[in-house]
């Protein structure tokens, strides 16, 4: 009964408008929230009734239980359907899953195929728990007839183009389901490939769909086609904000911080000669080209605003040499002196390593760092250490590594040491820590270096609408269309 095209919007309407409230299976380990009850009765419904969803809460707000929940219900209902289920998450999240499953629904059974030895089970399970990887890699074993396959962290598959996304989509599964707290990230055709993996063909294809949704929405701004993109979506995505009345009642205080900090003279003299060797080569570019070489300049000054040792790779950093490092101490000072645990956000592995090193140094205090080279193993003992033990205080991770899908709501405090051009990934990072089972309030510092390119990234980000009631791109390959004049102004220092 899965829905072809927007003509069936009627046929649902009514029934997704009336949701039955279904009781919590018998042995849900656990109460669900007043919304969480309310989505998982949705899932129960559309699964019932053979179309697919994307379960777009909030980061935080607890979409692993509910769909967990519906799982449950349909093992306690097996007459309707007794086949497995597949969960298809990041890598870093599988040993979330699997403490989610443990404590929420310890009657489900499961099968983890991960790892360089994986093998494919011959016994029964009523889950399977991969990787978006391992299904690309793997794909002729994933064949079977699967009651639901479910995907997590559903931007993974926001390319339509990509190897990953052709391979998860192929899975043949009575019912699919997406959970995404970030629906759209950077384009409207995020969205449609998204929506295409839960209900093929109901927005039409990819080529129609930019043609009578994307041109018209992000390039002409026409509201009515908006509204009619939402109206024939709604039967069959759910989203509820922490902003929500309801919601937002069951959730601490989350207070957002810009903290502004000054260049050091050596900052300065390496962002200026940044600036003039890049423009030399800029101005004698084209093309493609010279589009590479700015988006190489701007990781450049980003690079410089962090520390002169992550451009210049020098040994030995000192923390005078960089104003936000001195921000970062100062506030790291008043955090340790309350007791408190925080965790520092930046887009580099190498800052990482700066700020692990120079910190532990400075505090003479173990500083845990999460990225991507570690091991599942690694990464779980890391995770595991800073949300148990109450030595570990200071906790630095990648945003690609730390920003999505974990919970690590020991921390009150989050600090963002770089910003990026995409509210939605900060937004995600932050979210580790405000979310269901934080019991204080969250002070969250947004480092900005004044007078330079941060303070652009900043305004523009500012602007943005949120895409998921309107897109825009959302990148910096915008300035790659600007004028060499026009980029001069807008990355010089202006202090």
């Amino acid at each position: 009964m899965n829905p072809k095209t927007p003509s069936d919007y009627k046929r649902f309407k009514k029934l997704v408008n009336e949701t039955i409230v279904y009781d919590e299976p018998k042995s849900l380990n656990g109460q669900l929230r007043p919304y969480q009850k309310i989505g998982y009765s949705w899932l129960v419904q559309n699964i019932k009734h053979r179309f697919g969803s994307i379960l777009a809460d909030d980061m935080g707000l607890g979409k692993t239980i509910q769909i967990l929940a519906a799982i449950l219900y349909f093992k306690e209902q097996a007459k309707f359907d007794s086949r497995p289920t597949l969960i298809i998450v990041p890598p870093t999240l599988i040993s979330n899953w699997e403490k989610e499953i443990n404590r929420f629904t310890p009657d489900l059974t499961y099968y983890i195929y991960h790892g360089s030895g994986r093998t494919y089970p011959i016994d029964e399970y009523d889950i399977i728990l991969t990787s978006y990887g391992v299904v690309r890699l793997d794909l002729d074993l994933f064949d079977d007839d699967w009651l639901l396959c479910v995907i997590d962290e559903a931007q993974n598959i926001k390319n339509p183009n990509t190897e990953q996304t052709r391979a998860i989509k192929s899975v043949k599964a009575s019912v699919k389901v997406a959970l995404t707290g970030t629906p759209i990230e950077n384009r409207l055709m995020d969205y449609w490939s998204i929506f295409d993996f839960v209900n093929e063909g109901y927005l039409s294809s990819k080529d129609d769909f930019k043609r009578d949704y994307v041109i018209p929405i992000e390039k002409l701004d026409d509201e009515d086609v908006l509204d009619n993109l939402r109206r024939i979506a709604r039967p069959f995505v759910m989203r509820r904000l922490k902003s929500d009345g309801e919601i937002k009642k069951e959730l601490p205080e989350k207070f957002v911080n810009d903290i502004y900090c000054s260049l050091t003279k050596k900052q300065i003299v390496l962002y200026n000669a940044i600036l003039d060797e890049i423009f030399f080569d800029i101005e004698n570019s084209k093309g493609i080209q010279r589009k590479g070489i700015i988006l190489k300049i701007l990781t450049a000054l980003k690079q410089a605003c962090n520390h002169p040792a992550q451009f210049l790779d020098i040994k030995n950093p000192k923390i005078s040499e960089s104003g936000k490092m001195e921000l970062l101490v100062e506030i790291l000072t008043n955090i340790l002196d309350n007791g408190e645990k925080v965790i520092i956000f930046t887009q580099y592995v190498e800052m990482g390593k700066i700020i692990q090193d120079l910190i532990s140094k400075k505090f003479k205090t173990e500083v845990l760092f999460l990225h991507g080279s570690l091991s599942l193993k690694e990464k779980t003992r890391i995770i595991d250490d800073f949300q148990e033990n109450e030595d570990y205080k200071i906790f630095v991770a990648t945003l690609k590594t730390g920003g999505t899908g974990l919970n690590l709501t020991a921390a009150q405090n989050v600090i963002h040491y770089d910003l990026w051009w995409n509210p939605a990934v900060e937004n995600q990072a932050t979210d580790r820590v405000h979310r269901i089972g934080q019991k204080k309030d969250v002070m969250v510092y947004r480092f900005i270096t004044k007078g330079t390119l941060e303070e652009t990234i900043d305004e523009i980000s500012k602007h943005k609408i949120d895409l998921a009631s309107k897109s825009i791109v959302n990148d910096e390959a915008f300035l790659t269309e600007m004028t060499n004049e026009e980029l001069k102004s807008v990355l010089k220092l202006r202090i």
